[in-house]
């Protein structure tokens, strides 16, 4: 059928998007940067649930004057050639999902705080003509200070448009099977790798104040659960050593999930255990919290308090089986919007 004389153009239709979201990252590994992302991160009302008149004398009275010159430092020890490292490994999971499910099916990455934004992508997604969407939050373990603020600025984007796409969301993949076969062949591999043998294995997750467990937050759960099943799958290669679970990047003065991180690497040594590896099964990919906290303050604090040796485990990343393990589990999400496998 003819389009009419006058009528607004019409993108092509290009079928179905999948956007696939992290939390963010300044653009630059300096002062000025870091404190505008913060400023945005720490402003969030899922994030920080201190009510604003309380709250935002504090963060812009006293972190975003103190805390910026900090952790632009931490950011200049893992910054890469091609930027930040949670943006450079998202924009390679994107590239390596491009045309997984055929040229119809677009693949592209946004970050919740900073750029590139989830709006700019889903307006981007939406004039290629993409009329349904699936917003891939890559947090494996729910949490509404992860998953839910990165859908709440997808649909507040949507709110927006006249012509909505339909649209889906990824639901966590804490317990997926693809997602623990995945964490079981890194983790072997990676400590096969090793010039020693850890006397234990810590799987370290993102912290959270305690007050998210107690308010119903299912992330402690998914946590638990993923070590769990991970060591289940890694009985062989443990050989009877616990999977000891840690939750890290405790801030302020709220209790917060625990055992720390930080407080067991530096006990360990104390109880005989001089060689350790950990991994962040948490996170989909790598960025300052494993790079910088875990590999290298992580490291320090383990060897200053005793250790011998240290080893961090890298995450999924864009690696031949992270990638094969997203396409599994979106491939479950996009049914009956493509053809089957």
């Amino acid at each position: 059928m003819s389009i009419p004389d006058g009528h607004p153009p019409l993108p092509t239709p290009a079928g179905t998007g999948v956007l696939l979201i992290n939390l963010g990252t300044p653009g630059a590994p300096d002062a000025a940067s870091v404190r505008r992302y913060l400023a945005e991160f720490l402003s969030d009302r899922r994030v920080v649930e201190i009510p604003p008149l309380v709250w935002q004398p504090i963060l812009h009275g006293i972190i975003l004057r103190t805390r910026p010159k900090k952790s632009a430092h931490a950011y200049q020890q893992v910054w890469r050639p091609d930027g930040s490292p949670l943006a450079a490994i998202t924009r390679a999971q994107s590239e390596a999902l491009q045309g997984a499910w055929g040229d119809d099916v677009l693949v592209d990455w946004a970050m919740r705080y900073g750029k590139p934004a989830i709006a700019d992508r889903l307006a981007s997604m939406q004039a290629g003509g993409a009329r349904r969407i699936l917003i891939a939050p890559l947090y494996p373990q729910y949490c509404a200070a992860t998953t839910a603020t990165a859908n709440d600025a997808a649909f507040a984007a949507l709110a927006k448009l006249r012509w909505q796409p339909a649209v889906r969301t990824l639901p966590p993949y804490h317990d997926h099977p693809a997602y623990i076969a995945a964490l079981k062949a890194s983790v072997e591999a990676g400590l096969a790798r090793l010039d020693f043998v850890p006397d234990a294995i810590l799987a370290s997750f993102h912290g959270m104040p305690q007050r998210t467990l107690d308010l119903g937050d299912p992330y402690h759960c998914h946590c638990r659960k993923t070590a769990r099943l991970l060591g289940e799958a890694l009985a062989e290669t443990l050989g009877g050593r616990e999977l000891i679970v840690t939750f890290q990047s405790r801030f302020g003065r709220a209790k917060w999930l625990e055992p720390a991180t930080d407080a067991v690497l530096a006990a360990l040594p104390g109880k005989g255990v001089k060689k350790v590896a950990i991994v962040a099964p948490g996170f989909s990919a790598d960025c300052l919290e494993t790079l910088e906290e875990l590999a290298i303050r992580g490291r320090e604090t383990f060897l200053a308090a005793g250790g011998d040796r240290f080893a961090y485990l890298p995450c999924l990343n864009d690696s031949a089986g992270g990638i094969a393990m997203l396409r599994t589990i979106l491939r479950e999400e996009l049914a009956g919007w493509i053809e089957p496998a």
